[in-house]
């Protein structure tokens, strides 16, 4: 793949790259310089702040709820009457 350097300096990343890592607009990237090379980073710390605190859960819902919904029942969680977690 290859980007072509614009009159400001700006570069257009492939589309399959930007999709590829979810870049959208606004996302911040880390340059680093290693020698001749250009390395351009996703910075996850800022894409998870900007996330915090955005989503609520409905009321009585606790995370524990979401990740056993999600992941399946954890070791030592407790077995309903009907043998269910």
């Amino acid at each position: 793949m290859e980007a072509t350097v614009a009159e400001r300096g700006q570069i257009t990343l492939p589309k399959a790259v930007r999709d590829a890592l979810g870049l959208t607009k606004g996302t911040t990237l880390k340059v680093e310089l290693d020698g001749g090379r250009i390395i351009l980073r996703k910075n996850v710390d800022d894409a998870i702040s900007r996330a915090r605190g955005r989503f609520k859960l409905p009321p009585g819902v606790t995370t524990d709820d979401v990740m056993r919904e999600l992941r399946g029942r954890a070791p030592g969680d407790p077995i309903d009457e009907n043998g269910d977690p």
